[in-house]
């Protein structure tokens, strides 16, 4: 079992930066791979970046790619989302996700964090 608990979110003006943190519980988080999605209102949730046990590998969604950076600390079981230059349409809700798999899926993704607020305003 691994509880997700999401911080960071906030109103900043595009142009800004913000970085996410997803704290871990559990022994095992360095044996999960570690997802970032959010959702609009409206819009169906959406993949933002992925990262694996190790920090070795990553990838981002095509939306972000470039402005956002996944990364991870295991020892102390926390995952970051990184986000620069932001854009009014990065206005969502950000969930943290654990996984077996590295994955843009969201169905392959076991745990959920309970998501926080982003606003971006112009």
């Amino acid at each position: 079992q691994v509880q997700l608990v999401e911080s960071g979110g906030g109103l900043v003006q595009a142009g800004d930066s913000l970085r996410l943190s997803c704290a871990a519980s559990g022994r095992t988080f360095s044996s999960y791979a570690m997802g970032w999605f959010r959702q609009a209102p409206g819009k169906e949730r959406e993949f933002v970046a992925a990262i694996n046990w190790s920090g070795g590998t990553a990838f981002h969604g095509d939306s972000v790619k470039g402005r956002f950076a996944i990364s991870r600390d295991n020892a102390v079981n926390t995952v970051y989302l990184q986000m620069n230059s932001l854009k009014p349409e990065d206005t969502a809700v950000y969930y943290c996700a654990a996984g077996r798999l590295v994955t843009v899926r969201q169905w392959d993704y076991d745990y959920w964090g309970q998501g926080t607020q982003v606003t971006v305003s112009s």
